[in-house]
């Protein structure tokens, strides 16, 4: 799941552009305990990197439980925390934890499928009819029209099947469905269901079924699922040993912080830790890392390390993000990156990922020489509170970023 901003169902699915912070103020006694600021390796109060932990704590004092920020630049890495990571001990979050990255995991799998483009077996202009013959079929949707390059923008008008795996969006709900398995042709069927959300190539509208369809046609080329292909093109030549495909594995490893899903305005807190699989477990969210790691991709891949340059020169050619779907005015699809403008001038590229009690925000300039992840481990469960929460997170990696120029 990813990035958005609206109340009730929509706000706690966000999707990867209008990403939807979902947490209100903590109790008193974990207030108190996530006033406390990680010390030893964070910044020093009178050090040039004051302004990230200042900013971290404006993320936390807007309600988050926890927050973790990397910033790496060729002059190291600088890291802050804020708030804890275990509301029952206080203990702090880990500088370099486990975290989900959500729809994140969409960089990487169109990474793989640009490659496969790069060598030939396939077309971004292919349709998804082409190898995924019946696939796309029902109420209006039709693959011999939609284009692999439609998939990866999300423009393909696809349906978004996210919201039929979620039947009952409280803290019971998540319990009751958590362990749910699908398959990618269940999730498919499911979207199916539904209408177009637009003729493809019309519009712009974000659909989770847009990257499961993708990992399944990942598949099909190369006769080898789409995590394999993530594992052997991008994890490990760029020795990413900690970040995984989890599939339908729930648990993180430790060190990881807790999540947790404020699922009623003003209701408790619920520990999400656990992976919600129903829309955790596919090529649109499933993948774990750290934020190290996931700079190091971000950077790598930026840096033309994993593309060549017309490839990803496709990669970043970019549509308009609607307004009322960005999260920052001037934000821009491309094939499974986005990109935002900064204060300071330019922009960055990303891609957000989010699911229930998590938020994980990656970023990085053009040539991938900077890049930070903040990643927040609660969210709220009404409008008002996901954007003074969401509006502290984006001014973090703004700064984050223009200072570290």
């Amino acid at each position: 799941m990813n990035r958005k901003h609206r109340p009730g169902l929509t706000a706690l699915l966000a999707t990867a552009v209008a990403v939807a912070l979902l947490t209100s103020p903590l109790p008193q006694a974990a207030a108190e305990t996530a006033g406390r600021t990680a010390p030893a390796e964070d910044a020093h109060p009178s050090s040039p990197d004051r302004s990230l932990r200042e900013d971290a704590d404006a993320v936390r004092d807007a309600g988050v439980t926890g927050v973790a920020v990397r910033l790496d630049t060729p002059s190291g890495a600088r890291v802050a925390r804020s708030g804890v990571a275990d509301l029952r001990t206080g203990r702090p979050v880990p500088p370099n934890g486990y975290i989900r990255l959500g729809s994140t995991t969409k960089t990487y799998v169109a990474t793989v499928v640009l490659q496969l483009v790069g060598e030939g077996r396939l077309s971004l202009d292919d349709t998804v009819e082409r190898w995924l013959p019946g696939v796309v079929r029902g109420n209006g949707n039709d693959g011999r029209r939609v284009t692999v390059r439609q998939l990866l923008q999300h423009t393909s008008g696809v349906p978004d099947y996210a919201s039929d795996v979620v039947p009952d969006a409280s803290a019971a709900g998540y319990h009751r469905h958590r362990w749910t398995r699908r398959s990618s042709e269940e999730r498919v069927a499911l979207a199916m269901g539904h209408r177009p959300l637009f003729e493809p190539g019309e519009g712009w509208a974000y659909s989770n079924t847009n990257y499961v369809l993708a990992g399944m046609v990942i598949r099909a080329v190369t006769g080898r699922p789409w995590e394999r292909e993530v594992r052997e093109r991008v994890l490990r030549p760029l020795r990413l040993d900690r970040t995984f495909t989890a599939g339908d594995q729930p648990f993180l490893p430790r060190p990881h912080a807790r999540n947790h899903q404020r699922f009623e305005a003003d209701g408790p807190l619920t520990d999400t830790t656990v992976a919600y699989l129903p829309f955790d477990g596919d090529a649109d969210g499933s993948m774990v890392g750290t934020a190290e790691d996931t700079n190091r991709f971000f950077g790598a891949l930026l840096g033309g390390r994993l593309l060549d340059r017309e490839l990803l020169a496709e990669m970043r050619g970019t549509v308009p993000v609607p307004d009322e779907s960005a999260v920052v005015p001037g934000t821009r699809s491309g094939l499974g990156l986005n990109w935002t403008p900064l204060s300071c001038g330019g922009g960055y590229w990303g891609h957000s990922g989010s699911g229930f009690g998590y938020l994980t925000w990656p970023a990085a300039t053009a040539d991938g020489s900077r890049a930070v992840t903040v990643t927040a481990h609660s969210r709220p469960g009404d409008h008002n509170t996901a954007v003074r929460q969401l509006g502290r997170l984006t001014r973090l990696v703004d700064r984050a970023l223009c200072e570290a120029r």
